[in-house]
Protein backbone atom coordinates (compact mmCIF):
# COMPACT_ATOMS: atom_id res chain seq x y z
CA UNK A 1 0.00 0.00 0.00
CA UNK A 2 2.80 2.56 -0.61
CA UNK A 3 0.95 5.39 1.52
CA UNK A 4 4.05 6.64 0.91
CA UNK A 5 3.76 6.06 -2.64
CA UNK A 6 0.44 7.18 -1.94
CA UNK A 7 2.10 10.59 -1.29
CA UNK A 8 3.79 10.39 -4.21
CA UNK A 9 1.24 8.79 -6.25
CA UNK A 10 -0.97 12.22 -5.67
CA UNK A 11 2.41 14.03 -6.35
CA UNK A 12 2.40 12.36 -9.62
CA UNK A 13 -0.96 12.47 -10.35
CA UNK A 14 -0.76 16.46 -9.53
CA UNK A 15 1.84 16.65 -12.13
CA UNK A 16 0.07 15.00 -14.45
CA UNK A 17 -2.97 16.73 -14.23
CA UNK A 18 -1.51 19.88 -13.83
CA UNK A 19 1.98 20.26 -14.38
CA UNK A 20 2.75 20.34 -10.91
CA UNK A 21 4.51 17.49 -8.42
CA UNK A 22 6.34 17.95 -5.34
CA UNK A 23 6.67 18.58 -1.67
CA UNK A 24 7.45 21.33 0.85
CA UNK A 25 10.33 20.81 2.94
CA UNK A 26 10.26 21.76 6.51
CA UNK A 27 12.59 24.70 7.89
CA UNK A 28 15.93 23.73 8.72
CA UNK A 29 16.38 23.23 12.50
CA UNK A 30 19.65 20.99 12.94
CA UNK A 31 21.99 19.97 10.97
CA UNK A 32 21.40 16.09 11.27
CA UNK A 33 19.58 15.95 8.00
CA UNK A 34 20.17 17.20 4.29
CA UNK A 35 20.76 21.03 3.59
CA UNK A 36 18.21 22.44 1.47
CA UNK A 37 19.66 25.48 -0.37
CA UNK A 38 16.65 26.35 -2.09
CA UNK A 39 12.92 27.49 -1.24
CA UNK A 40 10.96 26.55 -4.00
CA UNK A 41 9.33 23.26 -2.79
CA UNK A 42 9.04 21.81 0.78
CA UNK A 43 6.44 20.07 3.11
CA UNK A 44 4.58 20.01 6.57
CA UNK A 45 3.34 17.24 8.60
CA UNK A 46 -0.22 18.40 9.66
CA UNK A 47 -1.01 14.67 10.90
CA UNK A 48 -0.82 13.64 14.67
CA UNK A 49 1.78 11.71 16.91
CA UNK A 50 -1.27 9.03 17.02
CA UNK A 51 -1.90 9.10 13.05
CA UNK A 52 -0.96 5.17 11.63
CA UNK A 53 1.55 6.75 9.21
CA UNK A 54 4.22 9.12 10.66
CA UNK A 55 6.69 11.05 7.46
CA UNK A 56 10.36 10.79 8.69
CA UNK A 57 11.28 13.16 5.47
CA UNK A 58 10.71 13.74 1.63
CA UNK A 59 13.17 14.41 -0.41
CA UNK A 60 13.06 15.26 -4.13
CA UNK A 61 15.37 15.06 -7.12
CA UNK A 62 16.76 17.32 -8.41
CA UNK A 63 16.24 19.59 -5.66
CA UNK A 64 14.97 22.40 -7.21
CA UNK A 65 12.39 20.50 -9.65
CA UNK A 66 12.69 21.38 -13.02
CA UNK A 67 10.23 21.63 -15.54
CA UNK A 68 10.15 19.34 -17.99
CA UNK A 69 12.95 16.98 -16.22
CA UNK A 70 11.76 13.84 -14.37
CA UNK A 71 11.40 14.22 -10.57
CA UNK A 72 12.34 11.68 -8.14
CA UNK A 73 10.24 11.84 -4.92
CA UNK A 74 11.85 9.69 -2.01
CA UNK A 75 9.37 9.23 1.13
CA UNK A 76 11.13 7.80 4.17
CA UNK A 77 8.02 7.07 7.00
CA UNK A 78 6.90 4.63 9.67
CA UNK A 79 3.36 2.37 10.07
CA UNK A 80 2.05 2.01 13.06
CA UNK A 81 -0.74 0.27 12.99
CA UNK A 82 -2.05 -2.04 9.82
CA UNK A 83 -2.74 0.18 7.20
CA UNK A 84 -5.93 -2.27 5.09
CA UNK A 85 -7.99 -2.66 1.93
CA UNK A 86 -10.23 0.64 1.82
CA UNK A 87 -7.61 3.40 2.98
CA UNK A 88 -7.96 6.38 0.95
CA UNK A 89 -6.56 10.01 0.26
CA UNK A 90 -8.59 13.04 -0.55
CA UNK A 91 -6.08 15.54 -2.66
CA UNK A 92 -6.36 18.95 -3.28
CA UNK A 93 -4.07 20.73 -5.59
CA UNK A 94 -4.37 24.76 -5.84
CA UNK A 95 -2.89 27.46 -7.43
CA UNK A 96 -3.07 30.44 -4.82
CA UNK A 97 -6.86 30.32 -3.75
CA UNK A 98 -8.02 28.70 -6.26
CA UNK A 99 -8.61 24.70 -6.48
CA UNK A 100 -7.59 22.84 -9.79
CA UNK A 101 -8.21 19.70 -8.62
CA UNK A 102 -9.81 17.67 -5.63
CA UNK A 103 -9.88 14.21 -6.41
CA UNK A 104 -10.54 10.52 -3.86
CA UNK A 105 -7.51 7.71 -4.22
CA UNK A 106 -8.10 4.58 -3.05
CA UNK A 107 -4.46 4.00 -1.51
CA UNK A 108 -4.33 0.30 -2.39
CA UNK A 109 -5.48 0.30 -5.89
CA UNK A 110 -2.85 3.10 -6.76
CA UNK A 111 0.09 1.61 -5.06
CA UNK A 112 -1.48 -1.73 -7.47
CA UNK A 113 -1.78 0.27 -10.53
CA UNK A 114 1.75 1.59 -10.40
CA UNK A 115 2.94 -1.87 -9.45
CA UNK A 116 4.29 -0.69 -5.93
CA UNK A 117 7.33 -2.20 -3.73
CA UNK A 118 4.56 -2.03 -0.78
CA UNK A 119 1.14 -3.40 -0.84
CA UNK A 120 -2.53 -3.37 1.12
CA UNK A 121 -2.07 -4.88 4.02
CA UNK A 122 1.02 -2.66 4.72
CA UNK A 123 1.96 -4.12 8.28
CA UNK A 124 3.19 -1.97 10.97
CA UNK A 125 7.43 -0.43 10.42
CA UNK A 126 9.75 1.48 8.43
CA UNK A 127 9.72 2.25 4.99
CA UNK A 128 11.10 3.87 2.12
CA UNK A 129 9.52 4.57 -1.22
CA UNK A 130 10.78 6.08 -4.07
CA UNK A 131 8.88 6.93 -7.54
CA UNK A 132 9.59 9.17 -10.61
CA UNK A 133 7.27 11.25 -12.30
CA UNK A 134 7.88 13.09 -15.68
CA UNK A 135 7.35 16.74 -15.07
CA UNK A 136 5.87 18.56 -18.21
CA UNK A 137 7.39 21.37 -19.42
CA UNK A 138 4.52 23.00 -19.78
CA UNK A 139 4.15 23.77 -16.12
CA UNK A 140 3.01 27.41 -15.26
CA UNK A 141 5.19 30.14 -13.28
CA UNK A 142 3.42 29.78 -10.50
CA UNK A 143 2.95 28.02 -6.75
CA UNK A 144 0.54 25.48 -6.02
CA UNK A 145 0.44 23.93 -2.47
CA UNK A 146 -1.03 20.06 -2.56
CA UNK A 147 -3.17 18.82 0.65
CA UNK A 148 -3.19 15.26 1.17
CA UNK A 149 -5.22 13.78 3.42
CA UNK A 150 -5.61 10.38 4.10
CA UNK A 151 -7.95 7.55 6.33
CA UNK A 152 -7.90 4.51 7.42
CA UNK A 153 -10.38 2.12 5.90
CA UNK A 154 -12.20 2.83 9.24
CA UNK A 155 -12.63 6.67 8.28
CA UNK A 156 -9.88 7.45 10.72
CA UNK A 157 -6.74 10.12 10.21
CA UNK A 158 -4.14 8.00 8.61
CA UNK A 159 -1.74 11.35 8.04
CA UNK A 160 -1.85 14.87 6.73
CA UNK A 161 0.48 16.94 4.48
CA UNK A 162 0.45 19.90 2.92
CA UNK A 163 2.68 20.51 -0.24
CA UNK A 164 4.38 23.26 -1.73
CA UNK A 165 6.37 24.12 -4.90
CA UNK A 166 7.20 27.35 -6.21
CA UNK A 167 8.00 27.22 -10.16
CA UNK A 168 8.27 30.90 -10.00
CA UNK A 169 11.53 31.04 -8.39
CA UNK A 170 14.89 30.83 -10.31
CA UNK A 171 17.04 27.66 -9.06
CA UNK A 172 20.13 30.09 -9.82
CA UNK A 173 20.47 34.07 -10.31
CA UNK A 174 20.66 35.29 -13.55
CA UNK A 175 24.62 36.25 -13.99
CA UNK A 176 23.84 39.04 -17.23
Amino acid sequence: MRIFSLLVASLGLAAGVLALSTPFQQQLNSLDGPVHTTNSWGYEDCGLDTDPIQIDSIEVSPDPPQPGQDLTVKVKAKVTEVIEEGAYADVTVKLGLVKLLHKRFDVCEEARAANASVRCPVQPGPYTVEQTVALPKEIPKAKFTVDVLGYTAEEGDMLCLKLKVDFMKRPFPRLW
